[in-house]
């Protein structure tokens, strides 16, 4: 059974999706050469603290902390740790989560730590981002959920092929349904699979954490013995972006960025739904 939200239940999603893209400011500053994973984990509790949201991730399942920090070739799930050194260089997704009276915002990015990035890493954050957006772009009444895995997919398979051979596009994981709950139906493809069918129909309260995770390489992953960091099987370099997602009467809004989705969706055609706290 799918949770289709009110008006005002999308208006306290959209608060906590707040919380999250201020999180993501925060973070950004702090991911820099010399700052570990930990000081992520730290910079994300006090924003939650300043808001007087909670964490979603912390404790999920056992996870031990606020956010998860994934360093080049982890692709998902990263443990924050004081052990972990930031090098220029680096690449790191940090993906987070907001409670806000009882309802979730959860989204991710890609960030580049320091300088001097290959191409190739460039390129892969930016198929990876816009690939989002274009699952963003399928959220609209009448489609059905394979139309934003279809419009995922159909992205990185138009786009050059990288130097690694691949775009590795990870089944293991993919997106969700979010609500009252950080994870829900219906789960998210970032392919498409015949099997599954058509999956259901997307209608206004349809909420979705849209979020593609692509390798530079093989698609297969691996989970380490602290049974959370993700590990891509060959050593690929990944990258994640997820964004969260509500369909309302007037089309889309999207969650948690901070503009609700107005400025890249135009670029795509597309008006968003009026910010209900606006």
């Amino acid at each position: 059974m799918l949770e289709i939200k009110t008006p005002e239940q999308i208006a306290k999603m959209r608060e906590a999706g707040l919380v999250v893209a201020a999180i993501h400011a925060a973070t950004r500053e702090v991911a820099v050469p010399g700052a570990t994973t930990k000081d992520l984990d730290d910079a994300a509790r006090k924003v939650l603290a300043e808001h007087g949201a909670k964490s979603n991730f912390l404790g999920y399942g056992g996870f031990p902390a606020t956010i998860c920090t994934s360093v080049n070739d982890v692709v998902v799930h990263g443990i924050p740790s004081a052990d972990t050194v930031l090098q220029d260089g680096d690449i790191i997704s940090i993906d987070c989560g907001a409670i806000v009276d009882g309802w979730h915002g959860d989204a991710a990015y890609t960030a580049f730590v320091g300088s001097g990035h290959s191409p190739e890493l460039l390129e892969l954050s930016r198929v990876t981002e816009e690939s989002m957006w274009a699952g963003i772009a399928a959220v609209r009444k009448g489609n059905r959920l394979v139309d934003i895995s279809k419009a995922i997919e159909g992205y990185i398979k138009r786009q050059p092929r990288p130097s690694a051979g691949k775009y590795g596009i990870v089944e293991d994981y993919g997106g969700h349904g979010i609500g009252s709950q950080m994870h829900m139906d219906p789960h998210l493809l970032n392919y498409v699979d015949r099997k599954r069918g058509r999956g259901p129909k997307l209608v206004p309260g349809f909420c979705i954490a849209i979020e593609p995770m692509i390798n530079l390489g093989t698609a297969k992953t691996h989970v380490l013995e602290d049974d959370w960091t993700v590990k891509s099987n060959d050593g690929g370099w990944s990258s994640h972006w997820e964004h969260s997602v509500a369909l309302t009467e007037q089309g889309p809004l999207v969650l948690t960025a901070p503009d609700g989705g107005k400025a890249k969706l135009a670029e795509l055609g597309i008006e968003t739904a009026p910010d209900p706290l606006a």
